[in-house]
């Protein structure tokens, strides 16, 4: 690669502030990665179960140090590898789907359905009957789903506890108006009135949802109040007990989110922090219920990405190096946007597998897809990069396991690093079979080249 001269002006700043050493992850967990790049391949998903407890631990004890009656819900569509979610499960946390592939899912691996909160716009009639027999938090997200919750519990011959999804405007997080019933227009009120006056339905819940990589803890705050004065209100109007209070998802993780300045470790809340706003807030709002022989309702919790991003990073190998004709240097990676989803919205952070010496420059990193927006890193300063060097990058283990793309290139093995230092495979790498079991190719087209014969 040809070398290039960089200006340095005296006086200015250096977009990428002070240079820092150059650091590298050779293990995780005390266990060594370059073994596990040659045994599993490259690209390579690792996970740390470690991690994933701890991070499960703290979320539960910041909040029931807090407030008495505390439930996590494990949010799948953020990461539902199978082993991922039985650590979790393991942990004491429910399970949160929001489909029917979920839901089945959850099942499959021997979650009851007494433990599942059902979430999402489309229940189809199947999953959505299912989930009253085993009798699942179902949380109804708008009025054809309230009508088809109760038509199933008359067909069953049972009233169906159900919770109402809601959606307001904190003040501080643009509102989700897509989602469930809106307080300020009176339609969630309409819907607690319908139920009530349904000998099918009994309200026990309330569950909204304000937004993802919230980094203001008043919006939590605020959605806490607004949520607990709309249970008084639903309890007056109709008679019923809201036992629970779901406030979603959410909390923000310890990435780098695209257009921030300030490092994760200095903007992003600890669980403490969410914790007080949320249950100082809780607790005003909920101070005359104890006085009034009603009990303190559950406080759900459906934290996703704040629990795995950091218990999960990507292995990735240098196949090419070019000099951008701007001067930079670019690096060719054999993983891409097509295993790094959220490479699109945070600039993860990227260390050489290996102490790599020389003096590091402003690089890009390119996946191997033939699209001109596989970009891993549009910039980011690293060490000489040579074809066949490992890159760490993390955080990693929220949504990239389901939003993954089979595009171009086959989707490599996931392995977790136990907590007894042994490594478990957790999903194998795909093949070229994995593609061809689902295919089916009619007989007139199982050769590419048919023989022809001219006519003469």
């Amino acid at each position: 690669m040809k070398p290039v001269l960089t200006p340095h002006r005296p006086g200015g700043m250096n977009k990428f502030g002070a240079l820092r050493p150059q650091l590298h992850q050779s293990e995780l967990d005390g266990v060594a990665i370059a073994p596990l790049l040659e045994q599993y391949g490259s690209p390579l998903f690792i996970v740390s179960e470690k991690r994933l407890r701890e991070n499960a631990r703290h979320l539960r004890r910041a909040f029931s140090t807090r407030w008495p009656k505390v439930r996590h819900g494990w949010s799948y569509k953020t990461n539902y590898l199978g082993a991922v979610c039985n650590v979790l499960h393991q942990e004491g946390a429910w399970a949160e789907v929001v489909s029917e592939l979920e839901y089945r899912k959850a099942r499959a691996l021997g979650v009851p359905g007494s433990r599942i909160i059902f979430n999402g716009p489309w229940k189809p009639a199947a999953a959505l009957e299912q989930a009253v027999i085993e009798g699942a938090a179902i949380h109804l997200d708008h009025l054809d789903e309230l009508y088809a919750a109760e038509q199933i519990a008359r067909r069953l011959g049972k009233q169906a506890p159900i919770g109402l999804r809601l959606n307001f405007d904190t003040g501080h997080t643009e509102p989700w108006s897509r989602f469930g019933f809106n307080i300020e227009s009176g339609a969630a009120m309409d819907a607690v009135q319908r139920i009530g006056a349904s000998q099918w339905l009994q309200l026990t819940g309330l569950h909204s949802h304000i937004g993802t990589f919230v980094l203001d803890v008043r919006a939590y705050a605020q959605q806490a109040r607004i949520m607990a004065e709309f249970m008084e209100a639903a309890e007056r109007e109709t008679g019923c007990r809201i036992e629970y209070l779901d406030i979603g998802g959410g909390f923000a993780s310890r990435n780098a989110l695209q257009g921030l300045y300030l490092p994760p470790d200095q903007v992003v809340p600890g669980f403490e922090q969410y914790a007080e706003a949320i249950v100082e807030a809780l607790s005003a709002a909920t101070r005359g219920r104890t006085a009034l022989g009603k009990p303190l309702p559950v406080l759900v919790l459906e934290t996703g990405r704040a629990i795995v991003d950091d218990a999960e990073v990507l292995v990735t190998r240098v196949v090419g190096g070019k000099r951008l004709p701007d001067g930079r240097r670019a690096a060719i990676l054999d993983a891409g946007v097509n295993l790094l989803f959220t490479a699109w919205w945070y600039n993860h952070d990227v260390r050489p597998l290996q102490a790599i010496e020389g003096l590091a420059e402003e690089t890009v990193l390119y996946g191997p897809l033939c699209m001109n927006i596989d970009t891993v890193r549009a910039s980011v300063m690293l060490p000489p990069l040579n074809v066949g060097d490992a890159l760490v990058i993390s955080p990693v283990g929220a949504y990239n396991n389901t939003q993954w793309m089979q595009f171009i290139q086959n989707r490599p093995a996931v392995v977790m690093v136990m907590q007894d230092g042994s490594v478990a495979p957790i999903r194998l790498a795909e093949t070229l079979q994995t593609l061809a079991d689902l295919e089916r190719v009619p007989d007139a087209l199982r050769s590419p080249f048919p023989e022809t014969t001219s006519a003469r």
